[in-house]
């Protein structure tokens, strides 16, 4: 299956389970690859036939700017509630990182799996 994908997506909000990660903003950086059969927009060449990424990315940013998630793990889950609603995408592949949030280490997060 074809694969689209949106690549450290980087977003500003609340996450975190800390009194002081409740109060300041902090960056979460989302990737995603989605199962999507491109192959009539490879023939027709008019976006109608293709996975609108840019409207899937506004609609990612939208929720997350908007919440206030104490864990990554359910930011995961309702990302990728969000985009599997597009019936035409059979499944997601998800990272969710919090970059600095572990002394030492680049990022931390989860990746998860989901499908139709």
């Amino acid at each position: 299956m074809d694969k689209v994908f949106i690549k450290d997506l980087e977003i500003e909000t609340i996450i975190g389970i800390f009194g002081w990660e409740r109060e300041v903003k902090q960056i979460v950086r989302i990737s995603l690859e989605m199962s999507f059969d491109i192959s009539k927009a490879g023939k027709s060449d008019l976006i109608e036939d293709a996975l609108d990424y840019k409207k899937i990315g506004k609609s990612i940013v939208n929720l997350v700017e908007n919440s206030s998630f104490f864990l990554v793990e359910k930011m995961a889950e309702e990302i990728a509630k969000l985009v599997l609603k597009n019936r035409q995408i059979e499944d997601i592949l998800l990272k969710v990182e919090k970059p600095g949030a572990l002394r030492g280490s680049k990022s931390v997060g989860v990746n998860i799996f989901r499908k139709q």
